[in-house]
């Protein structure tokens, strides 16, 4: 995570849980692609608050959750009060060798458009060999980030606002034709605040295509999009991008 990124989400952080509130669809999504999640070890990559390290939890799953800001990581910790599972630390999408063992987990998660915060492909590949490294064999990886294929081919330069009765939060995008990378123009008004938090940052365009060719180059199997975490085909005119993929079972 660039200083940028990390600058945004510290300033949308206190707001977080109310921007991006848990998506039920998400915990279902998990356990049509896993299965039964009792016992099974997840790793939730870019965890923020733990919204979803805590349904997982509730399942039985045995969770440890990362993200590199501490602001998020914090609410989550507190959150989580006395409870030993889930577990909340800080890490690197880049350095899962280094932190965990190889063929530690049943499942890896990297859901929120998590994966375009790093700046390359290069750096996405560096990503997806981690991942392979410490899931089992046959063991699942679950991703979302956004549509880039619809984004890009309709210059759609705007998100669909999130409004609430605290918060209002627009969301822009700003394309440079020389660059794999746009830029993503956000503005976080509070109400009874009447103060705006504008904040603009990086992220990579990933298509459809260039992230299937990386995970094939990584060695995953089984590589389905949707559209959505209810499992809609993928393409056309829609936001979401939602993977599975798996480890080879050796």
């Amino acid at each position: 995570m660039s200083n940028e990124q990390n600058k945004f989400y510290t300033s949308i952080s206190n707001y977080y849980s109310e921007i991006f509130p848990h998506n039920p669809m998400q915990l279902q999504f998990v356990k049509n692609r896993v299965g039964n999640l009792n016992e099974k070890k997840l790793l939730d990559i870019g965890c923020a608050t733990g919204e979803l390290g805590f349904q997982l939890s509730a399942e039985d799953a045995h969770v440890i959750g990362i993200d590199l800001n501490k602001d998020l990581l914090n609410q989550a910790i507190r959150k989580r009060g006395e409870a030993s599972n889930p577990v909340f630390q800080s890490g690197n999408m880049l350095e899962l060798e280094i932190d965990f063992k190889a063929g530690q987990f049943d499942t890896v998660l990297c859901f929120g458009n998590t994966l375009v915060h790093l700046e390359s492909k290069a750096l996405v590949a560096q990503m997806l060999k981690g991942v392979m490294q410490v899931l089992k064999p046959g063991g699942k990886l679950l991703l979302q980030i956004l549509n880039y294929d619809y984004i890009l081919g309709e210059q759609l330069s705007e998100l669909p606002l999130i409004e609430t009765d605290d918060i209002r939060f627009l969301r822009q995008y700003r394309f440079n034709k020389n660059s794999p990378k746009i830029r993503f123009y956000t503005e976080l008004y509070l109400k009874k605040e009447n103060q705006t938090v504008v904040n603009e940052t990086s992220l990579l365009a990933l298509k459809s295509k260039e992230l299937l060719d990386l995970l094939r180059e990584a060695g995953f199997q089984n590589r389905e999009l949707f559209s959505n975490f209810k499992q809609d085909a993928f393409g056309g005119k829609h936001i979401p991008l939602v993977l599975s993929a798996a480890a080879p079972s050796f």
